[in-house]
């Protein structure tokens, strides 16, 4: 027997919504860190400026030093597009789930409770401009606590957003996540999602980009 349920969102799991939202977010910063010493210009930067300050200076230890300055620089912007994203949507729907979601005709917020506690979350929103013919919902919000993974809460929490999907008449449940995030990406696969399409690079003055290409799902 299953050891949580799916339930609608109540206003008394928003403060444990927003905390499992916000640390799902910074959970990619690690694997952005890692993209980001791939780089061609990381690499030239991390072994150039180095290299630069012993010709000059004759010091290996400065080397050191700015290595490990570049190294904690980086780190720190490769959080930031997460930061980011988390602070945007704080100040749009996720600052009235109720008002964003539930208010919303055709739209959901869902939490999966374990132990009288919000191990999960999942939102469904429709999708404003879909194609010619198309009715589509749009799933946002996907999290699950890392304490609670492998139970098969993230499944059972989008199984919930495709069975509303045919209960309300949609054609097609979309989504979009980074090639970073592999670990939902095995996920959306695996239950029947198929890419649509390959899109968005965002990048930083210099040419860093801080998140690589962006894939576009639809489960029909």
């Amino acid at each position: 027997m299953a050891s949580y349920h799916i339930r609608q969102f109540q206003e008394r799991d928003r403060k444990r919504v927003l905390e499992l939202f916000s640390r799902g977010m910074e959970e990619h910063a690690p694997a952005t860190f890692c993209h980001l010493l791939k780089l061609p210009r990381t690499l030239l930067l991390l072994l150039g400026m180095p290299l630069a300050i012993v010709l000059v200076s004759g010091s290996w230890l400065l080397a050191v030093v700015c290595i490990v300055f570049l190294l904690l620089f980086l780190w720190f912007l490769a959080g930031q597009p997460w930061k980011n994203y988390v602070s945007m949507c704080l100040h749009t729907d996720m600052a009235d789930i109720t008002k964003s979601y539930l208010s919303l005709s055709g739209s959901g917020f869902w939490v999966a409770e374990s132990g009288a506690q919000v191990v999960g979350t999942v939102a469904a929103r429709p999708v404003k401009d879909p194609p010619l013919g198309r009715k589509q919902l749009e799933l946002f919000c996907l999290s699950v606590s890392s304490q609670h993974r492998g139970q098969g809460i993230a499944k059972a929490l989008v199984r919930t957003v495709l069975q509303f999907a045919r209960d309300q008449g949609y054609s097609d449940v979309v989504l979009a996540t980074g090639l970073l995030q592999q670990g939902a990406v095995s996920l959306y696969y695996s239950m029947g999602f198929q890419k649509t399409a390959t899109v968005r690079i965002e990048q930083l003055k210099g040419g860093w980009r801080l998140t690589p290409q962006e894939l576009t799902l639809a489960h029909v």
